[in-house]
């Protein structure tokens, strides 16, 4: 394609060159970052507001939220990897029935193709000529195939090293905040809830930047369900400290 030149009107341009642009949805990076964020967030403040709450010292709080800062990031890290490689796999099998199927039955392919354009609002007549041209070049028909029966680009998957990485790094900041007061030398388990619900608000409203929502509601939406999570986790360490000998 040739580079639309300064001179070119802007209504001759395509609409990505001049008018709007997409953000990158398969790179797999951005559910893994706020996946990871929102459970090291939630999961730390409510372990801390748990451990907290029956009544033990400072140092058994931070001794807490620190195991679970580097427990929960490797664990985070490798679920991610393990479910996107995972899925890729999957796919990649998927992808060789499909290679078996066009190199077996190209004619049966093809009229599923016709069908599947015509679904699409083709007349029979464009969608059997469209087909045929595609089916010309197996590797072109192949991924047609694959993206319209399953709905997923076998170009644009996501990297599991990225989504784990994403994770364990994301992971480990959210952890990290409720325990900032404890370790600039506080021993207030309020502080550290407090801190914990500031980083649910901060972090709710930047996923906001990439979803075009408005700010406040996703911030308001983390924070009320976080401080479920760390409400309930607070009311059984301060059931169970009650319960502990003296």
């Amino acid at each position: 394609m040739t580079e639309p030149s300064a001179a070119q009107p802007e209504d001759m341009r395509l609409p990505h060159e001049y008018d709007h642009r997409h953000s990158d949805v398969s790179g797999g990076w951005l559910r893994a970052a706020t996946f990871g964020a929102m459970d090291g967030l939630v999961s730390n403040t409510s372990l801390i507001a748990g451990v907290g709450a029956a009544s033990v010292e400072a140092h058994t709080v931070v001794l807490s939220g620190v195991a679970g800062l580097v427990a929960g990031a490797f664990s985070m890290a490798l679920g991610e990897y393990t479910s996107v490689a995972t899925q890729n796999e999957q796919l990649a099998a998927e992808v060789k029935v499909e290679r078996r199927a066009l190199q077996r039955n190209p004619r049966a392919e093809a009229a599923e193709l016709t069908a599947e354009f015509v679904r699409m609002g083709m007349s029979p007549e464009t969608a059997e000529r469209a087909a045929t041209e595609v089916s010309a070049d197996t590797e072109r028909a192949l991924d047609v195939h694959v993206t319209q029966e399953l709905g997923v680009d076998p170009d644009a998957l996501p990297s599991p090293y990225v989504a784990a990485l994403s994770s364990f790094a994301t992971f480990s900041v959210g952890a990290l905040i409720p325990l900032i007061p404890y370790l600039l030398g506080f021993s207030s388990l309020l502080a550290g809830m407090l801190t914990g619900y500031a980083g649910l608000l901060l972090v709710g409203a930047l996923t906001a930047r990439f979803t075009r929502r408005s700010w406040w509601g996703a911030a308001l939406r983390q924070l009320i369900l976080g401080a479920i999570a760390i409400g309930a986790t607070y009311a059984v360490g301060s059931a169970i400290g009650v319960g502990i000998p003296g």
